[in-house]
């Protein structure tokens, strides 16, 4: 009680108590904007990773001594744990509660990346990229179930704009960063930044975001274990087939043991009691349609961006730096694209923003295909960076909003591990394909007529989320 509330006591006055206002930094932390800074910062870091290593891959090949195939599975590597063992990493956070399995999640990513940054061989870097992955499997499903937990009505809609931009967004921005961090220092740089910001973001997710309410629950480890190894079995029979042929045995092996594993994990969903995927997850019409719009777009994207970055550097001679930078009208446009979403969905509702975007998407792309030695960067790449850009704003957001709002607050923590799963698992899958697509397409006196079968590769993949998008979705405005 202060000293006038004392006075007017003793002249026998009733007084309330004075107000308990909380410590400023309180205050600060449970601000809505600072909770959405740590949780899109964390998905930032997971996303630029896929990417910011790729913009490095020029020195990594010369500094390890790696082939072309050795460089997808520097990608690959962490983008197959980390598709693989989402599920998992859901199902974690249904258990534990999720602002812890976030913060573990980030912790274990930071170490990995430490690791990484010290890789004296191939083997090496490759086994500190799939623990990065496994910890980012950990903390990215928590991650975009956080939002729906801190965040209703039209301050969800706000908040997954911007988590779906830093989504789309973040290959291309890592681009950017990797080119910086390489020319200023060397590729090992790539790895080492994470150091900084997962200790920041480690510290402050206790402190900022709540709790979440802890379901006892079983671990799926078999389910987990065998779709990884299955997806796994299908990345390296398809870059073994561009390497050696398709009728190679150990390529021929790789897709039998790949079907044999992903059927299994069918099986093993249908069995048990508590599932990593539960099935009915794609039945819905509209939420099954918007997995497979992120799949197949996004397999479309990063695909082509793992040759763009060499287009850059070996064909346009640019270094690392002017390289990443080429990625800036891309990044710029889908964030633009994206500021203005949550005040176009409501009225359009998503199926015709996604069918847009995917039609940008699939035009940028094929234009890639049309590349030749002599286009400069504004005849042969601006354009389609534009139209890609545009597009995957426009699609990426719609489609997270879908998933979401289609399952109830209990289930949104599935809902959300399923289409991170989808992504990656795309992401992998997509370059996969389109450097079997250029082994089999390039030679020794056009190596840039490869580059334009694998852009015809990635148009594909887009037109495809097109017609689903086109064909499939019905969803009404909101």
């Amino acid at each position: 009680m202060t000293a006038s509330n004392e006075r007017t006591a003793a002249r026998g006055e009733f007084t309330a108590p004075d107000a308990v206002v909380p410590p400023l930094h309180h205050r600060l932390f449970q601000r809505p904007g600072v909770m959405l800074a740590v949780i899109v910062g964390c998905q930032l870091m997971i996303v630029l990773d896929t990417s910011v290593v790729t913009i490095a891959l020029p020195q990594v090949r010369d500094g390890l001594g790696l082939s072309t195939g050795g460089l997808a599975w520097i990608q690959n590597s962490y983008m197959l744990a980390f598709g693989g063992l989402l599920l998992l990493g859901g199902r974690v956070g249904d258990v534990f509660g999720r602002r812890r399995t976030f913060a573990a999640g980030i912790v274990g990513f930071t170490l990995a990346s430490l690791v990484g940054g010290f890789a004296t061989s191939g083997w090496f870097l490759l086994a500190a990229r799939a623990a990065q992955g496994a910890a980012a499997a950990v903390a990215a499903p928590s991650a975009m179930a956080l939002i729906a937990t801190n965040f209703q009505g039209a301050a969800r809609v706000r908040a997954l704009s911007v988590f779906s931009a830093v989504s789309g967004a973040g290959g291309a921005i890592g681009m950017l960063v990797g080119g910086v961090l390489t020319e200023a220092g060397s590729w090992r740089w790539v790895f080492f930044i994470n150091v900084p910001v997962g200790v920041v973001l480690a510290l402050l997710a206790p402190r900022v975001l709540t709790e979440t309410e802890r379901r006892p629950g079983r671990f799926d480890v078999g389910g987990a274990l065998v779709s990884t190894v299955g997806m796994t079995a299908l990345v390296y029979g398809l870059i073994r087939a561009g390497s050696d042929g398709w009728s190679d045995g150990r390529a021929l092996a790789a897709f039998a043991a790949a079907a044999v594993l992903l059927g299994l994990f069918v099986a093993i969903q249908v069995r048990v009691r508590q599932p990593i995927m539960p099935l009915w997850l794609l039945t819905g019409r509209d939420r099954a349609a918007s997995y497979l719009v992120l799949l197949l777009l996004v397999a479309g994207m990063f695909g082509a961006f793992f040759f763009l970055t060499q287009y850059l550097q070996q064909n346009l001679g640019y270094g690392p730096l002017r390289a990443g930078a080429a990625f800036l009208p891309l990044v710029g446009l889908q964030f633009a694209t994206v500021r203005v979403l949550p005040r176009v969905l409501p009225r359009t509702g998503a199926r015709p923003l996604v069918v847009a975007g995917t039609l940008l998407s699939a035009v940028g792309m094929l234009w890639l295909s049309q590349i030749s030695a002599g286009d400069g960067y504004a005849v042969g790449v601006l354009g389609p960076f534009l139209l890609i850009g545009a597009g995957a704003g426009m699609s990426m957001m719609p489609l997270n909003v879908t998933i979401l709002g289609s399952v109830a607050p209990e289930h949104s923590g599935a809902a959300a591990g399923v289409a991170q799963t989808m992504l990656w698992s795309g992401a992998s899958l997509g370059s996969a394909v389109l450097v079997t697509v250029h082994s089999s397409a390039a030679t020794a006196t056009d190596p840039l007529g490869g580059m334009g079968v694998a852009f015809a590769a990635a148009a594909a993949f887009a037109a495809a989320a097109f017609l689903v998008s086109l064909l499939i979705m019905r969803v009404a405005r909101a």
